[in-house]
Formats: C-alpha cells, structure tokens, sequence
C-alpha cells in the first residue's frame, strides 16, 4: 500500500517536466515517460492502493497468512505500468504477461475455496490463448512491416506502401482479440463472470479497474498511436466489438441473481463504454477514455469494497438477497453502494455521468452516431440493474432476521471502511467539480501523439 501511494505521488514530478518539456523515450525509444503513462501509472497507483486495503480484513478473516498478495498486485501492476508506457509490441507483450501471470494466481490465492481456484485456472486457460493470438499478431505485424517499434511503424505505414496488407491486417485482427481478452469485450468475455464470482472480492476489484485500464492502455497505444494511419480499417471491427460488448453486457447483467456476476457483466458493458472511445480514434476520443478509466476505478473499487463487506456477514454469500434491508441495518452502507451504482449508471453529479457524456460526445463528434445512439441505450437497459439492487437494499425485508442480525454486528474492516468513504468522496466530489480530472485527461492526450515521434529520432 504504501509503495502504492509513494507511485502516485512519484508521478507528479514527471509529470510537470512532461508537461513542460515533452515526452521523453527510454530503452532505445521501446519505452515512452508522457502524460499518458504517467496518467494511466496513477489510475493503477490508486487501484492497488484501495485493492490492497480491502485485502487486508479479507485475508484476516478467511486465515490467509504472509505477503504474496500484495507482493503479486505489486507485480501485477508493474506490468501495468510498463503496458502504458510501451513503445514496441515486444515490450508490451512482456508487460502484459507480467500483469496476467500475477493476476491468475490472486485469483486461484485462496485455496479454502474450490471456485477461487476454478476461477484461476479458467482465467489462466484462457488467458493463455489470448496471450497467443496476440504474439502471433505481432509477428505478422513485424513480417509487414519489418519492425516491432510502434513509432517506426507509424512512420512505415505513413511514408510507404505496404507489400502485403493481407499479413497486416490479420495481425491487426490477432492483436485486437488478444487485447479484447484482457478488456472482457464481447465475444472474448465468457471468462469474466466465473471469475469475478469466484476469485477474491479484493482481486477482483483490482481486475476490474487496474487490469482494465492497462488492457485499454494497450489497446490505445498499439491502435490510435502505432496504427492510426489505417484507421479506417481496424474502426469497423472495434465499432462491432463496443456494440455487441454493450449489448452482451447490459442485458445479459439483469438477468443474474449473484452480486458479483452482476457487476461482472455492468464491467463487460463499461468496457463496451471505453472501446465506443477508442473507436473515435480522436484526442477527444482518448480523452474520454482517460477520465473514463479514472472515474471507474473509484466507482467499482467502492463497489466491490460494499460486497466484501457483506459478503464477510454471509459467510462469503453474494447472492441478491443477501442484501435486503441493508438499508435498515447499515444505512451508511447502503448509501454507500448506491452512490456507487447511480454512478455506473450515469445520473447526473456523480463522475460516472460526466464519464459516460464525454464518451458519447467524442462518439458524436466522430460521426459514429448509430454507436452514440447504442451506448445510450446500453446505458438505460443498465440502469434497470442498478436499480433492481437499490430497491432490494430499500423496499425488501428480510425474512431471515436472524442471519440479518449477526450481519449487521461485523465490524466493517478498517482496511475497506476507508475505501469505501475515499471512493465516495471522489465519486461524488470530481462529479460535482470534475474539471480538475478532465483537464488532467486532456493535457495527457497530445503528448501521448508526441511521444510516437520523439521516439523516432
């Protein structure tokens, strides 16, 4: 935690000689100091850091002894870190493998449960073919292209013609499906809900804020950066990818009854929110991104914090009805969770509202209408499952009191007390004032464009 925090803060001076001087290039220009990296190095600084207090009463409670689990999120992040900053596929491809080979063991870490490990080896299968496609993907990438630089690509792709679009485009297509994966876009998502429901809920909340925005990370540099000169060729697959994500993700959610596969398939449609972002393939379209991937690691931290909490008075249970009358029981709970889920759904003066109008704006702006028009409606088909919590936690009574009872006496950990009341403040206040987290997304995006060509010379 406290190497979490000593990340973020080590941001800022950076940051300001970035800011004030331009992108710098390390390691013969594979590695790339701008605002981007350093922005995305902060989302995930903050995801660990709230990961890593939650993990604390969770790892009390169900005995688990001994440092691994914040030597593997450490680990896991630092990989993170290096997918944002990466100039070369080679370099990205290390970075991604060192945060998903940390992340399949938290999520197989407690072993007293037969669905975590399930979860972790389901995770490791399947992320282990993704991992394919994407190494394939890069070959064929450098065969087209004789580099696996992404600034000298950019460069190839501008200045000269392509001897065999064919090998480039089914690399594009390889490199998407392996990015796909790690985001939970849709069709590539079956692995999510299993996993998310078994794996630790403090696990899962770094999954699904910092793994996701290190995927996006990814995803960004290889596509708007190294390949932006062919945008128009990978644009229709990811406007096909954000729809049916969207789509998959917002239905597909009601009809669940767990807590934890709810929120599985609510972060399967914010990813169909984020890939509508990078399909814009605009500064605009990155920008929203950017404050999209901040808003939502506060939003689903707070949220799984909420489900810890009650799933430490059930005995591990995440069933719906674990959580009716909440409300009566622990009223600042329940407010707190619905904050939460008022922001994944978008009402106004929370930051996920003003996360998902910039998102449709820049949709807007780059003429994706019908897309604008599908991630609306994607929003409202959500906002029937996040209501369809808040009114358990409020209208229904529990017949079972005496489980309620014993419930309610658990003392809520310090570790996601605290969590749950900084996500709450930051939800609620940068929805309010969100100017300062939007500027900071804005100022990242140009020198994201200007670290590709900094790293060419």
């Amino acid at each position: 935690m406290g190497i979490g925090i000593a990340t973020f803060c080590a941001v800022i001076p950076p940051w300001t000689r970035v800011h004030h001087h331009g992108a710098i290039s390390t390691l013969s220009g594979m590695y790339g100091v701008d605002g981007f990296s350093l922005f995305i190095t902060a989302v995930l600084a903050c995801s660990v850091v709230l990961a890593a207090l939650l993990g604390v009463g969770y790892l009390e409670r169900e005995g688990i002894r001994g440092i691994e689990f914040y030597v593997l999120l450490l680990l896991s992040a630092a990989g993170g870190v290096v997918m944002a900053g990466a100039n070369d596929l080679i370099i990205l491809f290390l970075g991604l493998e060192a945060l998903s080979l940390a992340v399949y063991v938290l999520a197989a870490m407690n072993l007293r449960r037969t669905q975590s490990q399930e979860a972790g080896i389901k995770y490791f299968v399947l992320g282990a073919f993704s991992s394919a496609f994407f190494l394939y993907g890069i070959a064929l990438v450098y065969g087209a292209t004789g580099s696996t630089n992404l600034a000298v690509i950019k460069t190839f792709l501008a200045t000269r013609v392509v001897a065999d679009e064919t090998m480039l485009f089914i690399g594009f297509a390889l490199l998407l499906v392996g990015l796909a994966f790690k985001v939970a876009a849709a069709p590539f998502h079956s692995w999510t809900p299993d996993v998310y429901q078994g794996s630790p809920s403090p696990v899962v909340a770094y999954m699904a804020s910092g793994v996701k925005a290190a995927g996006f990370a990814g995803m960004i540099r290889v596509f708007v950066v190294g390949f932006g000169q062919y945008a128009d060729t990978w644009q229709p697959a990811i406007y096909a990818l954000a729809v049916l994500t969207l789509l998959v993700g917002s239905i597909l959610a009601v009809r669940q009854t767990d807590v934890k596969r709810m929120l599985a398939y609510s972060s399967i449609s914010h990813a169909g929110f984020l890939l509508v972002a990078v399909e814009a393939a605009t500064p605009k379209g990155v920008s929203a991104a950017v404050f999209y991937l901040a808003a939502y690691t506060f939003m689903v931290a707070g949220s799984f914090g909420v489900v810890t909490v009650v799933g430490n008075g059930h005995r591990g249970r995440h069933d719906l009805s674990s959580y009716k009358s909440l409300a009566k029981e622990r009223p600042a709970l329940a407010f707190a969770f619905t904050i939460f889920l008022f922001a994944q759904a978008g009402v106004p003066f929370t930051t996920g509202f003003f996360a998902k109008f910039s998102v449709i704006s820049a949709s807007v702006d780059a003429s994706s209408y019908w897309l604008a028009i599908v991630a609306m409606v994607s929003s409202v088909i959500g906002a029937f499952l996040y209501l369809r919590i808040v009114l358990t936690m409020y209208l229904d009574d529990h017949h079972d009191t005496g489980s309620v009872a014993v419930a309610a006496k658990r003392p809520v950990p310090f570790g996601a007390m605290v969590v749950i009341g900084v996500c709450v403040l930051v939800t609620l206040g940068f929805g309010i004032v969100p100017g300062i987290i939007e500027n900071l997304a804005r100022d990242a995006v140009p020198v994201l464009v200007s670290a590709a060509t900094s790293a060419v010379g």
